[in-house]
């Protein structure tokens, strides 16, 4: 039978298949599958059946309840702490804020190093609104160039090129006051050293990376480096950083510094006297030290040449190594007043007695002279060191027995690091028991100061030893780190001093120094009105290959004063001084002169007490 349009309209209709798709959605869903089962299709009549409807729905609903409490289950609790830090990464970010190093100020809190901001310059010449022409005429006074070096710079890009690189702040200020389009200015922060090359070789220098590379920067980087801690901020949608998670004061830092032991004052009067004299005798190099001998601080420590730490790429890397710990040498003469004190100590020698000098002495198949092969005849051991004779020390030294004398010269320290907070020390060099036990001309050219070697800073330390009442402390130019108000919050701790001689022999030893400046070959370093001991030392030069340079030399006076209540040693080396009048005496001796002279007033140095006496009655 053929179905009539209408019928077929209205079972189209309640066909679903015939009708317009829906977008599918929970209600459509439930519309539909309700329509589907509104009748019974058991029943002819299609009479409704709600109890069966109801639970059909109520399972649904139960169903989907279920599976999303199981789904919230996997979110919350299965994958919550995972998704929980996926999100944080996505939010958060970790940073870790600059910090500057610490200042490095001297005893009397002047700055020696500081960080500071400085400014890259950079120029993007597609965006000027002037000519480059312009635009040079207005820069060069400021970037100290001329208008042709910029607009030739100018012309090789068109953007992204770098004018200045460390550019003061000064000057950044300049530039912005121009207001001109297609500059750049990016902000930094710069290791600068007010003091320039003055104090170059105790504080060194930082590279680019902010890294200490020489001096205390490079030893003391642990105490200059701030601790910062990585905090972790939050960030917006557009990238910007939210501050509600940063932990309270995490940008704030201590104002510790760290303070030396060094005096400017004192270290530029060293280093211009020093280098006057090394130009003058046309010296390979030359060094200055002063040392407190109660403590062992460093009031002046300076070499020359040296460099400019705010220019470091253009010194020498040799310069980086002070040469006064990273050298050695020998010493000469200047180590006859530890010998005598030695023998002292030891009771092989009296202070008073008195040796034979006949100019010469053979030791086995060698032959020892005095400087000048001059023979002094009957001389105390005072005489001794004012004619710095080689004869009559090896007298001296030829009263104790070997092993004991070697014993007491590895107790001074010979052979040994001296310990000091300065970085790349090397080590004294001292030959074996067995070979210098071996051979007598060990022993006897030991007393007179050659065959072994030490670096100046270890001779200072020795000499200290006669300054303080016979101890040996360690050098050092750290005193600690102090706040803006003085306050020492660290200190050092440095070894404790060693009891080397008794303090009787230490100051009889000083007074026959005292006759050296006196009366001998340390005259040069006489000021009136204060006692003041010395000795000169003029040795050879010893080859890397071993023997001595033919005709090199190193000259070099070291003093203690003042006599009456020793404190402070002062030393000066030079190293191939050129000239046939290049000795101790003329060359170092005034170096030292004129650094006690600024010594005696920057530490309020009376004068002698006896001096003071004989002028008064005089009056």
């Amino acid at each position: 039978m053929q179905k009539t349009p209408s019928k077929l309209k209205s079972r189209n209709l309640r066909n679903p298949g015939f009708r317009k798709r829906e977008k599918f959605s929970v209600l459509g869903f439930m519309q539909r599958f309700m329509q589907r089962f509104r009748f019974t299709s058991n029943t002819q009549d299609q009479i409704p059946n709600p109890r069966f409807r109801l639970f059909l729905v109520w399972g649904i609903l139960m169903t989907a309840g279920l599976g999303l409490a199981i789904n919230l289950y996997q979110l919350q609790i299965v994958q919550g702490s995972r998704l929980a830090q996926r999100a944080r990464n996505q939010q958060m970010v970790k940073i870790r804020p600059f910090v500057p190093r610490r200042l490095v100020v001297d005893r009397n809190d002047n700055v020696l190093a500081v960080d500071r901001p400085v400014y890259t310059l950079y120029a993007h010449p597609k965006l000027f609104s002037q000519s480059e022409q312009q635009m040079a005429e207005r820069l060069a006074p400021i970037l100290d160039r001329t208008p042709a070096e910029l607009v030739k710079i100018f012309q090789s890009r068109n953007s992204g090129i770098t004018l200045a690189s460390t550019l003061p702040e000064v000057n950044a200020g300049r530039v912005r006051s121009l207001r001109l389009n297609g500059l750049e200015l990016i902000q930094q922060y710069s290791r600068y050293y007010p003091q320039k090359n003055v104090v170059a070789d105790v504080v060194g220098y930082v590279n680019m990376d902010r890294r200490g590379q020489a001096g205390i920067e490079y030893s003391q980087e642990k105490l200059l480096e701030r601790s910062v801690q990585t905090v972790q901020l939050s960030r917006a949608g557009d990238g910007k950083l939210l501050p509600n998670h940063a932990p309270e004061g995490f940008l704030n830092f201590d104002d510790l510094r760290l303070q030396l032991t060094i005096d400017s004052r004192l270290q530029r009067v060293a280093r211009n006297v020093l280098q006057e004299q090394i130009k003058k005798f046309q010296a390979k190099r030359g060094a200055v030290i002063v040392m407190d001998a109660s403590d062992g601080s460093l009031l002046a420590l300076t070499s020359y040449p040296t460099y400019d730490p705010n220019e470091y790429s253009k010194a020498d890397i040799a310069l980086f190594r002070n040469w006064t710990v990273a050298d050695l040498y020998e010493p000469g003469s200047t180590f006859k007043p530890l010998n005598v004190a030695i023998a002292l100590e030891n009771g092989a020698i009296k202070a008073d007695d008195v040796f034979n000098d006949p100019g010469s002495v053979q030791i086995g198949k060698h032959t020892i002279r005095n400087a000048g092969l001059n023979s002094y005849g009957r001389i105390n051991i005072a005489k001794i060191l004012q004619t710095s004779s080689n004869i009559g020390m090896v007298r001296i030294i030829q009263r104790m027995k070997p092993l004991v004398y070697y014993n007491w010269l590895e107790r001074l320290g010979l052979g040994q690091t001296v310990e000091t907070d300065l970085p790349f020390e090397v080590r004294g060099q001292l030959k074996g028991q067995r070979e210098f036990l071996g051979s007598p001309i060990e022993a006897a050219t030991t007393s007179f100061g050659q065959g072994f070697s030490v670096t100046p800073l270890q001779l200072v330390q020795m000499h200290g030893a006669l300054a303080n009442g016979g101890k040996l402390v360690t050098p050092h130019v750290v005193q600690g780190l102090v706040d803006t108000k003085g306050q020492m919050h660290y200190a050092p701790n440095l070894p404790t001093p060693r009891q080397i001689f008794s303090a009787a022999t230490a100051q009889t030893v000083v007074e026959m120094m005292e006759t050296v400046v006196s009366e001998g070959t340390g005259k040069p370093a006489e000021i009136p009105g204060y006692r003041i001991g010395g000795k000169t030392g003029t040795s050879q030069k010893a080859s890397p290959n071993g023997g001595y340079i033919p005709g090199a030399r190193i000259t070099s006076f070291v003093s203690i004063l003042p006599v009456e209540s020793p404190r402070y040693v002062v030393f000066a080396v030079a190293d191939e001084p050129k000239g046939a009048n290049a000795y101790g005496s003329t060359v170092a001796a005034p170096i030292v002169k004129a650094v006690m002279e600024a010594l005696i007033p920057i530490e309020g140095i009376p004068p002698s007490q006896e001096i003071q006496s004989d002028s008064q009655a005089k009056q």
